[in-house]
């Protein structure tokens, strides 16, 4: 029997936790009120994917591992579908907008589209669009 999960929880560390709502409120996504206060936020991807956003002193606490220098090292890329490729720019475009920065450049396969860019704390985020039907006739 295969290992399944019903849903996921990204744990990401970040400086300051009312910027960083204010950064992921920007690009339109919502935080489920039972899971904050001053020390984290559960922020809503979907009805099964969570990013907890933990304010560093606090994310430590689960962790004995020094925490990645976001402006040196990559300790995870969160990849996050999309729905079209106008949706994947409008979504980094915000992020952008919001003080986030340029990651890697667009990349356009024709039946995949990706962009990607960096929230307030280094973290890599990434977009992608990808053209079922092609995949399907390839």
């Amino acid at each position: 029997m295969a290992t399944k999960a019903d849903k996921i929880f990204v744990n990401l560390p970040v400086k300051n936790l009312d910027k960083s709502v204010q950064f992921f409120t920007a690009l339109g996504f919502e935080f489920n009120a039972q899971f904050t206060d001053e020390n984290a936020t559960c922020m809503v991807v979907s009805d099964n994917i969570f990013v907890m956003l933990l304010v560093e002193d606090f994310f430590k606490t689960f962790t004995n591992k020094e925490i990645a220098d976001t402006g040196k090292s990559a300790e995870v890329i969160v990849a996050l579908s999309a729905d079209s490729k106008e949706q994947v720019d409008e979504i980094v475009n915000k992020a952008l907008e919001a003080g986030g920065s340029p990651m890697n450049d667009k990349v356009d396969h024709g039946f995949m589209y990706t962009w990607s860019f960096r929230d307030i704390d280094g973290h890599h985020w990434e977009y992608i669009y990808m053209d079922e039907s092609a995949v399907a006739q390839g």
